[in-house]
């Protein structure tokens, strides 16, 4: 057989038959638009609040360039994602790891899955915690808006607050069994983020204007000998914030015409990425070298901060709401992968019982561990440098070297390749320096 040529057609410009014909007798009815939102909501999560913190590590330059290769790394690992599946074998990102590797890749993507989704939740969940009720953070306490507001009663302690937050916001919204359904969910929250990152830059201006801010740092500082070393640990945090890989064939099933779902994903990362390098920019800013990792501690008001109450109230409250539009599409996910690892061939959906059963059950879950678990930074260290990772470029770059539909170009091979050799090289520096930093610390 002939080695294809490498200027063979880019993925939008190929036909995906298998796929064409399966919207031909689904009759889906979602909108490109509406694919948008979804796959915008999925990217931006958690990771926004992190960014910032990667300016302080990485400086400026590097992390912009960061943000950037690994939104374009993002956006091929999709095509690959996209090319390789064959509707009339496979329909999931599990269906394409088990064609392309059999039973054993199906139940490695299913287990990256359920403890990537998991971990995301639990992290989403302590994080309006943070939020609503306050917490304590590396030795200080914050504070939350509703105690802030009322002071310490008994209905606006963690559990109450959490508790009220999954029954009456997050549970309705779970129980949606199509994901075209929280098209409209998933717009408020990209407005609500697009808000948040709209009300720092604001805040950073007048900062600026005022003459009181710390100048950016363009590049890292290399003083000391670790410091190489850790400038890897801001790659799973980026890695994080831009693994959406797995709501992808979900929301490219329910458009007409899913080969649409390439040109989705590519304004969604542009737009997700304007975001990511906007927040950074001006969240660094505005706090300088005082930023947390988690940026919303800086705005409560025990963080000096001489912006007002009712700004920094309303920074934290639209990323707390726009998190909780968030864990629908997660837990979509999650649920899907429960159910078919546990070999259901019938659909989720069709099967009201264990579908409310499984949603109630996962959702109760999530709710004991958040409760249980009071810091995020080793659920975020770990799923970045491992799951995440996994999902977002090692398993599609191993599935484009496999080729089982013999399709691969020769850039294909060698842009997985480098895929996956940059993933494996990064993550195991990261993993490696956090344990180091781990055991120094205790």
């Amino acid at each position: 057989m002939t080695e294809p040529e490498i200027n063979e057609p880019l993925l939008s410009e190929l036909p995906l038959p298998s796929l064409e014909k399966k919207s031909s007798t689904t009759g889906g009815g979602a909108s490109i638009a509406g694919a948008v939102f979804n796959v915008s909501n999925s990217v931006i999560g958690a990771g926004i609040m992190s960014i910032p913190a990667t300016l302080k590590v990485l400086g400026v330059v590097p992390a912009f360039a960061l943000i950037l290769i690994i939104a374009v790394l993002s956006s091929i690992s999709v095509d690959f994602l996209l090319r390789f599946t064959n509707a009339d074998v496979s329909t999931t990102y599990a269906g394409v790891m088990s064609e392309a590797f059999g039973r054993v890749g199906s139940i490695a993507f299913q287990i990256c899955i359920m403890i990537n989704n998991f971990g995301t939740l639990v992290i989403y969940l302590i994080i309006i915690g943070d939020v609503l009720p306050g917490s304590q953070f590396e030795g200080s306490i914050h504070s939350g808006v509703l105690q802030e507001w009322f002071g310490i009663h008994w209905w606006n302690t963690r559990v109450l607050s959490l508790l009220f937050t999954m029954l009456f916001v997050m549970l309705p919204l779970v129980l949606l069994r199509h994901v075209e359904s929280l098209r409209f969910t998933s717009a408020i929250s990209v407005l609500l983020a697009i808000m948040f990152v709209g009300i720092s830059s604001v805040m950073a201006i007048l900062v600026l204007w005022k003459g009181k801010t710390q100048r950016p740092r363009l590049l890292p500082d290399l003083a000391s000998p670790t410091s190489f070393f850790e400038l890897f640990t801001a790659v799973p945090v980026i890695v994080t914030a831009f693994t959406f890989h797995f709501n992808v064939h979900p929301i490219a099933a329910e458009l007409p015409k899913p080969s649409s779902m390439v040109s989705a994903v590519r304004i969604s990362l542009v737009l997700c990425s304007v975001i990511y390098l906007t927040v950074g920019f001006f969240g660094y800013l505005l706090f300088g070298d005082s930023i947390m990792p988690d940026i919303l501690a800086n705005f409560d008001k025990n963080s000096g901060s001489s912006m007002g109450s009712l700004l920094d109230d309303t920074v934290r409250l639209s990323y707390a709401f726009h998190l909780m539009l968030v864990v629908p599409l997660l837990n979509f996910s999650l649920r899907a992968s429960i159910h078919e690892f546990s070999n259901k061939s019938s659909p989720l959906a069709s099967n009201t019982t264990r579908f409310v059963s499984l949603t109630c059950f996962l959702l109760g879950f999530i709710y004991v561990t958040a409760i249980a678990i009071p810091n995020i930074w080793f659920f975020f260290q770990f799923i970045g440098s491992t799951t995440a990772v996994c999902l977002a470029f090692i398993f599609p770059g191993a599935i484009a070297l496999r080729d089982v539909h013999g399709i691969s170009t020769r850039r294909d091979r060698i842009l997985a390749a480098l895929m996956i050799i940059l993933a494996v090289i990064t993550s195991s520096i990261a993993i490696s320096t956090n344990v180091i930093s781990f055991s120094r610390k205790s």
